[in-house]
């Protein structure tokens, strides 16, 4: 499994770099880049520092094909002054590939992998690969709205492993449903809310549902400012983990 993921993943990164060169000599700019910056520093008896970052390139390879490639880091942790210890607090890392066709100006599908981690959260690996279908309700210029459903074959590696079926590393098939809504109050600012739901087949006390809020606001061409908050909801945790994440984040965004 893991195998069949580092190719895909392979073969869609190619896929996305490769005509970004070739584009260049174009007229018509058919790719885009969304890059995320946040870092918070407070101190006192303890200090305190968080630090995360995304990014999205988008492709356009033809008026049917496009693609995506986002990633992600998380890394927060405390230094007590009087010991001068370090402690990490969060840790997360994740990237995923998409490729879409176009059927019409709403109905698409596609096929998606990706990779992540997060071991406050007791996952070591989380890798997977699947299919999936969507629609778009909305399509602007003031409102989109659109979802998703899909199949993934799923491996995950635990930190926490238990004598139970729930908590060793297993590989499963899992249900996907998403839902994107956007709202631009004005040519400058945007309101946008997404959440997916991931439901294991073999075991159906085992699913996730990640939740996230944003609102843009754009201070240049370039730049905007754009607070979100995330709640990652996992129903199976090993013991003594909490189930819940929420994540509170105002972050510095450059589009290209």
């Amino acid at each position: 499994m893991k195998k069949l993921v580092a190719m895909i993943l392979y073969s869609l990164v190619v896929a996305l770099s490769s005509p970004v060169q070739a584009e260049e000599a174009e007229a018509k700019k058919k790719w885009t880049n969304e890059a995320e910056l946040s870092f918070v520093n407070t101190s006192g008896n303890s200090e305190t520092s968080t630090f995360a970052a995304k990014n999205l390139l988008k492709i356009k390879f033809t008026d049917k094909l496009e693609g995506e490639w986002d990633i992600a880091a998380l890394k927060s942790q405390i230094t007590d002054k009087t010991t001068d210890r370090n402690e990490l607090t969060a840790e997360r890392y994740s990237t995923n590939l998409r490729l879409s066709y176009l059927f019409t100006e709403r109905f698409y599908s596609g096929l998606g992998t990706g990779w992540s981690r997060d071991e406050f959260a007791g996952l070591q690996n989380r890798y997977y690969a699947g299919a999936f279908v969507g629609y778009k309700f909305l399509t602007g210029p003031k409102h989109l709205l659109k979802g998703e459903l899909g199949l993934n074959y799923a491996d995950e590696d635990y930190t926490t492993k238990k004598e139970l079926k729930n908590f060793k590393d297993k590989d499963f098939v899992e249900g996907r449903a998403f839902g994107l809504y956007e709202y631009a109050l004005t040519e400058k600012t945007k309101f946008s809310q997404s959440v997916e739901y991931l439901y294991d087949f073999d075991d159906r006390e085992n699913y996730k549902v990640t939740s996230l809020s944003a609102l843009t606001v754009a201070i240049s061409d370039i730049f905007s400012i754009k607070p979100s908050y995330e709640v990652r909801y996992v129903n199976q945790v090993p013991v003594d983990i909490e189930t819940t994440d929420r994540i509170w984040t105002v972050a510095l965004v450059a589009n290209f």
